[in-house]
């Protein structure tokens, strides 16, 4: 049976349903960015009319009116864009029951069946397109193949409301002749180290000796030589399928930069509750705890380190946390922004070894309170209960590290 494959990629989503809302803006250069006053000033997404002045995402407001000086900038509405992704994904579970989310404005469908060829996901395709935009006022890009790596890559070639197909007798003379860089999971890293190889486009990948990939990039250097050859093979997860979740993290820039242990204290425990809520929610402990942290000359560093025995408590992965931060930052304040993961993964009610040595009641008290703090979160707000630490720093005690972060779903690489 053929494999069809679609992804739809809703163009300029959060300005577009910005403009939607807001009909005078329609016809001006906007960008969605984050607050200036939270230190969060950088370009989301901008419209159709700002990306032709040359607004980037990712950049910083001022930079980007240097570019446009008409640009209108206005704030996230993350309520309204989930809602919208939320009406997009009904949609096409309507046409499949594989439906797999890839951030808020993407996703995959697998209409595969018996009889069904690519010309009919390009009809298919179409359909969908037109839907949404009478339907919801949007505009989406779909690209159709026979895998999901050239699928996403065809919704990206073609913008905006348009179709591409990627078929599989045609695909060398579409695809091979791309830049690099265009394939999924090849970022600006992995594209310098390919380019030193000399590969400059999806084919030079898709013919590159694989021992030569290896020994430059490792094993995921062979996951992209064969996804350039047209030879994924990833299913699309069904629409109520969960992803297996690999690591629990948080991150957050702060009202000032950090300058000193004490202010990296403060931000750590914060996000060592959001991520240990997280792990309990789930039903998990970690025994990995990496950190990162970004200087004033936006250049970042982490490390991480496994610990005696997983846990899924704050107070353990915010003084494991520390003690990294310690030990290999502490010399290089001030810092503008940290983050927090845990990995090395396991079900809390896995059977563990107990330490004699330790005070197994005093942790399981903490398990515990931090059950009941849960509960009363969950109820009230995250901000109903809150550490001392954290009032040190009046500025710290407005940074909501649960409230004020959105989890995209982003499963693809899960394995």
């Amino acid at each position: 049976m053929e494999r069809v494959i679609l992804h739809c990629d809703a163009n300029s989503f959060y300005a577009s349903v910005e403009c939607l809302y807001r009909p005078s803006l329609r016809h001006s250069p906007v960008a969605v960015c984050g607050s200036v006053e939270e230190r969060h000033g950088i370009v989301l997404t901008k419209n159709q009319l700002a990306k032709q002045q040359g607004v980037q995402t990712g950049e910083a407001i001022w930079q980007a009116r240097m570019k446009c000086p008409d640009l209108v900038c206005v704030p996230p509405d993350f309520a309204l864009y989930i809602r919208f992704s939320q009406r997009m994904r009904r949609l096409y579970e309507e046409y499949a029951e594989r439906v797999e989310s890839f951030g808020l404005d993407e996703a995959w469908m697998d209409i595969s069946n018996p009889g069904v060829t690519i010309d009919d996901g390009e009809r298919i395709a179409h359909e969908i397109r037109n839907r949404i935009k009478r339907e919801l006022g949007i505009t989406v890009s779909v690209g159709v193949s026979f895998n999901k790596v050239f699928a996403k890559l065809g919704s990206d070639l073609k913008k905006p409301d348009a179709v591409t197909v990627i078929p599989p007798d045609a695909f060398q003379e579409k695809v091979w002749g791309l830049p690099v860089g265009e394939l999924l999971f090849v970022g600006p890293a992995t594209r310098r180290k390919l380019g030193e190889m000399n590969v400059r486009t999806i084919g030079d990948l898709a013919r590159m000796d694989a021992g030569l990939l290896r020994g430059r990039l490792g094993k995921p250097g062979l996951t992209l030589k064969a996804y350039a050859s047209g030879l994924d093979t990833s299913p699309v997860m069904p629409a109520q399928a969960n992803a297996v979740i690999k690591s629990v993290g948080n991150s957050a820039t702060p009202p000032h930069d950090l300058q000193n242990t004490d202010d990296a204290r403060c931000l750590y425990y914060l996000l060592a509750e959001s991520v240990a809520a997280r792990l309990r929610q789930d039903g998990l402990r970690a025994k990995c705890v990496a950190i990162s942290a970004r200087d004033t000359e936006l250049v970042t560093r982490s490390c991480q380190q496994t610990l005696n025995r997983a846990t899924n408590l704050s107070g353990e992965i915010a003084r494991a946390a520390l003690q990294l931060f310690q030990e290999r930052f502490a010399l290089g304040f001030p810092y503008r922004s940290i983050g927090l993961s845990c990995s090395a993964l396991s079900p809390q009610d896995e059977p563990v070894q107990l330490d004699f040595m330790g005070d197994e009641a005093q942790r399981m008290k903490n398990e515990r309170l931090e059950n009941a703090i849960d509960g009363l979160r969950r109820r009230f707000g995250h901000q109903i209960v809150r550490r001392a630490v954290v009032l040190t720093d009046r500025q710290y005690a407005t940074v909501n590290p649960v409230e004020d972060h959105t989890v995209h779903p982003v499963p693809f690489y899960a394995g």
